[in-house]
């Protein structure tokens, strides 16, 4: 495997923003707050076997309705100090009034903690479901950045989504959506994971005719069970593709197999992304470090 372009962070160092913009291709991955002491030991076992990758950051998702709040911020500040990475916390206005959510943020910048992924999150009753706002809270991503730029020198990340948000009436309009959480102080968008490049490619023409011009990292999910990423899809109104379907199927009843052309089908769309001028790749690991590993060392990077 070359050691190329990605950054040596240093410890507690930079803005995700920055660290983006100086030059080579940003590699990040994200976890999620484990649910009891053996998610622990899992977590924290992969996060040290992603480390001597050197990521440019490390994500800490947030669950529905603020449920994993503490633990979040938590796993987070542990990063920021017991690890050479920088992490980004996440935050959504699922379950929070605006006095809560000022509160989380707090918490953040307490840790020290400088870069935040911000999400409207799924509706209280699930994906697909009507949304309704918290009392006294906020309905829209877009409020929910301004909110965090206002309170603090925060680099704000938020989602993008190459194949239109399930709620989005088009394509255009979805952009558009991605184009006021620019001007509302977004720095950097990472996608919800997707299995085709031109979805991306097709993200990225559309972002920058409208005027979008902060870096769009892709969201790459690996696929070693083929159940399970259909489920994941499902819950964000997709269907994973015909063709990646076929190519990972045809093996099932050998796991091994199965896992074996996930990782291929996932390494070639990493290859074909960073070719097509994606700023570098964001890994949903699923606390797991070992598909990631092996994405990492098929990429065919340039030594630096």
């Amino acid at each position: 495997m070359s050691q190329g372009p990605h950054h040596r962070a240093p410890v507690g160092a930079g803005t995700v923003r920055d660290l983006i913009a100086c030059g080579g291709h940003s590699f990040s991955f994200e976890f999620f707050p484990p649910k009891d002491e053996q998610g622990t030991v899992q977590l924290w076992r992969a996060l040290r076997e992603l480390e001597p990758l050197h990521p440019t950051f490390v994500s800490v998702t947030y669950g529905a309705g603020g449920t994993t709040r503490d633990r979040t911020v938590e796993i987070t500040q542990r990063i920021a100090r017991e690890t050479t990475m920088v992490p980004m916390a996440h935050l959504t206005c699922v379950g929070h009034s605006r006095d809560e959510l000022r509160s989380v943020i707090g918490a953040y910048a307490d840790a020290g903690i400088r870069n935040v992924l911000v999400l409207r999150g799924d509706p209280p009753g699930g994906p697909g479901t009507p949304w309704t706002a918290t009392p006294g809270g906020l309905t829209y991503a877009t409020e929910l950045v301004e909110l965090v730029r206002s309170l603090g020198s925060f680099s704000v990340g938020v989602a993008a989504f190459p194949e239109g948000h399930r709620e989005a009436a088009s394509l255009d309009d979805d952009v558009q959506v991605l184009k006021r959480k620019q001007d509302a102080g977004a720095e950097f968008a990472v996608t919800e994971m997707f299995f085709r490049c031109g979805d991306y490619l097709g993200l990225l023409d559309r972002a920058r005719a409208a005027g979008v011009d902060i870096p769009i990292l892709p969201g790459i999910m690996p696929i070693t069970n083929l159940g399970q990423i259909r489920r994941m899809a499902e819950l964000s109104g997709r269907e994973v593709p015909t063709e990646v379907v076929e190519r990972v199927a045809r093996h099932e009843g050998d796991p091994e197999a199965v896992r074996a052309a996930g990782i291929e089908v996932a390494s070639e769309l990493c290859e074909n992304l960073l070719e097509g001028g994606a700023p570098g790749l964001h890994f949903y690991t699923l606390n797991r470090s070992k598909a990631t590993r092996e994405i990492y060392a098929n990429l065919r990077l340039p030594v630096s």
